[in-house]
């Protein structure tokens, strides 16, 4: 990328009301800052419709059997494997379903590597070691939209025909030329300019929130509010599922830890147990014909 390229990138310019940060109090740093984080969620607002297209592409590609991939550098690339490693235990899945990839690997997470996201064909080959195709969805995490490590990676998983997305916070990201799903999230300058761990980072931190969640409830991993897939590995999870029990279906807490026990630690298929007063088998059945849905069975609302 030519110097005059980073100059035009949103994410690269000065910010106007910070200009004399260096010169303040804490309290009026952390003013400046704060004033301008409350412009993060307004700019996610404005581009819900197509997070939730998005999301719903993810959410098909599950159904299919395909798989979700992060791919990003530095702040970036730590989100996406941050939002990856978060699913198994909320949701319940297998840890290949939802993946982040990051450039320069596992010591990128925790130490600063930046050299490494210019290297195209890097993402490429993480994504052929991995059995990236067809059916899997890849989004590109960048906040200038410029790191080659990322556009390599979508340029390949669009040859091969895979559903592709981009989130970016520069309006002329070169991802989105390689992008179906373009997530433009115009937070404008940081407070310290090119600092994009701070607003940047904030708005692609809402934005995977709101992917992977909102594609698990149409996968059907949430029933009403509750995260009835997740798994309880521990004993403040096990409460969790006792509790999400009792108040889904109005039973004892005793009731609960019976019908968790029953189930073999399966909060949901503990839920369809009590509600229709069958066991462990027929829920699981029930639970297969709904495809996963325990609103979906018959006299379950």
């Amino acid at each position: 990328m030519t110097d005059d390229a980073l100059e035009r990138c949103t994410t690269e310019q000065r910010n106007a009301a910070s200009a004399d940060i260096s010169s303040k109090s804490a309290l009026e740093i952390v003013t400046i800052i704060n004033a301008e984080d409350l412009k993060v969620a307004p700019a996610v607002g404005r581009i819900l419709p197509e997070i939730a297209a998005l999301a719903e592409a993810i959410a098909g590609a599950f159904k299919q059997g395909g798989r979700l991939f992060y791919i990003g550098a530095g702040t970036s690339g730590r989100l996406g494997v941050l939002d990856a490693s978060e699913c198994p235990p909320t949701y319940g899945t297998d840890p290949a379903l939802v993946q982040g990839l990051i450039a320069g690997g596992p010591e990128a997470l925790t130490r600063s590597l930046e050299a490494v996201e210019d290297d195209s064909g890097a993402g490429k080959k993480e994504l052929e070691a991995r059995g990236f195709n067809s059916r899997d969805v890849l989004v590109g995490i960048t906040a200038s939209g410029q790191a080659p490590y990322v556009l390599g990676g979508l340029e390949y998983a669009r040859s091969l025909g895979a559903v592709t997305g981009a989130i970016s916070c520069n309006r002329e990201s070169k991802t989105f030329a390689l992008a179906e799903h373009k997530l433009y999230a115009g937070v404008g300058p940081e407070v310290v300019t090119g600092s994009t761990r701070m607003k940047s980072g904030t708005a692609q931190k809402l934005i995977l929130n709101m992917l992977t969640t909102t594609a698990m409830i149409r996968w059907g991993r949430v029933y009403k509010n509750l995260m009835v897939d997740m798994k309880p590995v521990n004993q403040k999870l096990v409460l969790r599922a006792v509790r999400m029990i009792r108040e889904l279906s109005g039973c004892s807490g005793e009731e609960a830890e019976t019908a968790l026990e029953a189930s073999g630690g399966n909060a949901k298929t503990a839920v369809v147990m009590v509600l229709l007063g069958t066991d462990k088998s027929r829920a699981e059945e029930l639970l297969a014909r709904a495809d996963g849905r325990v609103g979906g069975i018959p006299g379950i609302l």
